[in-house]
């Protein structure tokens, strides 16, 4: 079965607490952090951008379950945040890597969900005998106009998942989209920062297409919540994964290891495969996960997982200790960090 043989993950050791934030702006900054309910966010160095997160996160991917570099026949980079408008960010991980120039190499763009995008792709190429491995990122450093409400979530970090059928750590059982033309988030050519729909995000746009997906899936294979050992799902925020979790009968037990939005803020396309990656950080074999991704403009990816006996053997990623490991940047430096002090030259 096809599955994940190895993963990897980075966040930046910065961080930035929502009320420092909030102390620029007054006493709505204080209660938009509040709603959030996210305490502080990772923040990029000064030379830390989607591609440099993207080359390291597939070096741990690699490093832990021992393939080479030329064994990887795809790459796919997902993120909303590509240095370049024109120039992969794929070939970039694959030179930096040591990959072979015949790979298959895109970069997917579908604001948050790009990354389960990529973990699609490289399962189908790998289904169809076209590659042995396939390396899926998803990646971010998050865009926000200063003062806007996604200014206390934007944030930065990312994982990988390298996908082949030998030593899975995790089948991936099944996986399903569901997708519309909801037009809750966006960017233009050559706009710094994103537009939203305010609070047309949530009901028409989040909970829409991540609820859908998620039934359609477990329709699908016919299972319950009560089948999963954990779940996951998008965390544009702290409140709405744990709501929609609810909404389809999950506990909060069953989220809550997932959960990382609250302490390191929402790193886009990197958020759902965080998740993952914290929870495949303590799985045990035999646990099964459902993972459901979101992403603006709109759509959903769910995934039904189950952990092998061969997890015991992965070298895991040590995401909590990234976290715990941080140091605190006041305002001035995180826009500087963030180059919007110079208009992001």
């Amino acid at each position: 079965m096809v599955g994940i043989v190895g993963y990897g993950t980075y966040v930046p050791r910065y961080r930035i607490k929502t009320g420092e934030i909030a102390k620029i702006w007054g006493k709505d900054g204080d209660a938009i952090s509040k709603g959030l309910s996210i305490q502080e966010k990772t923040v990029p160095s000064i030379d830390e951008d989607t591609a440099t997160i993207s080359v390291e996160v597939a070096r741990q991917a690699i490093s832990s379950c021992g393939i080479l570099a030329q064994e990887i026949g795809a790459i796919y980079v997902g993120s909303e945040s590509h240095p370049y408008a024109v120039k992969p960010t794929a070939t970039i991980v694959g030179e930096a890597i040591g990959a072979t120039p015949d790979i298959i190499a895109a970069d997917y763009e579908f604001a948050c969900k790009a990354g389960t995008a990529a973990i699609q792709s490289c399962m189908a190429l790998v289904e169809s005998q076209m590659v042995e491995y396939g390396l899926a990122i998803g990646s971010d450093v998050a865009q926000a106009a200063p003062g806007d409400a996604l200014e206390y979530a934007a944030a930065a970090g990312g994982a990988a998942f390298i996908i082949g059928k030998k030593q899975v750590i995790a089948d991936i059982n099944a996986t399903t989209s569901y997708t519309t033309d909801t037009p809750d988030f966006w960017r233009r050519e050559s706009q710094p920062y994103p537009g939203h729909g305010e609070r047309f995000t949530g009901e028409p746009a989040y909970f829409r297409h991540i609820v859908n997906c998620t039934k359609k899936l477990m329709d699908k294979i016919k299972s319950t919540p009560s089948d999963y050992d954990y779940a996951v799902f998008h965390q544009p925020n702290g409140k709405f994964p744990m709501r929609v979790a609810k909404m389809l009968g999950f506990s909060q037990q069953q989220s809550e290891t997932g959960l990382l939005c609250p302490i390191i803020g929402n790193t886009y396309s990197g958020s759902t495969p965080l998740g993952l990656v914290a929870i495949l950080d303590i799985a045990k074999p035999g646990d099964r996960i459902l993972a459901t991704s979101y992403g603006s403009g709109a759509g959903s990816d769910s995934f039904d997982i189950t952990v092998t006996k061969e997890i015991t053997s992965v070298k895991r990623s040590g995401l909590k200790e990234m976290i715990v490991k941080k140091e605190y940047v006041d305002y001035a430096t995180y826009m500087k960090y963030r180059g919007q002090w110079s208009g992001g030259k």
